[in-house]
C-alpha cells in the first residue's frame, strides 16, 4: 500500500518548489514518481504539427519523486507522517501520526 495515491493534498519537502501543496492526478509506483496538480513546471520545446500549430515553448507539470512529497493533513493543516491500520472489516486505512485522524 503506497502512501500517497491519487486526489491526495501533498506537501512538498524539497527542490524549487519546496514549501508548495497540489493535488496528485497521476502516480507511477513503479518509478516512485508522482504527477502533481501546479508543482515542478518544466518548459518543453514544440514542433509545429497539426495538434499544435503554433509551436513554441509549452509549461506543463513533470513528474516529483515521492521522497520528495509528504501527505498534507486538513485538520493539522500541516504535512503528515503516516501511519498504516487494519480496520475491524479487515480493510487497510491510512491515518496522519500527529492527530491520528484517518485520512
Amino acid at each position: 500500500m503506497n502512501k500517497i495515491k491519487k486526489h491526495d493534498t501533498v506537501f512538498v519537502l524539497t527542490g524549487r518548489d519546496k514549501g508548495k501543496t497540489g493535488r496528485v492526478f497521476r502516480v507511477y509506483p513503479a518509478r516512485e514518481r508522482a504527477l502533481v496538480e501546479g508543482i515542478n513546471y518544466v518548459k518543453k520545446h514544440m514542433r509545429k504539427s497539426q495538434d499544435n500549430p503554433q509551436g513554441g515553448i509549452v509549461q506543463k507539470e513533470s513528474s516529483i519523486h515521492l521522497s520528495n512529497l509528504a501527505l498534507f493533513c486538513k485538520t493539522c493543516n500541516k504535512h503528515a507522517r503516516v501511519g498504516f491500520s487494519s480496520l475491524a472489516d479487515g480493510t487497510k486505512s491510512r491515518y496522519c501520526k500527529r492527530c491520528k485522524e484517518v485520512i
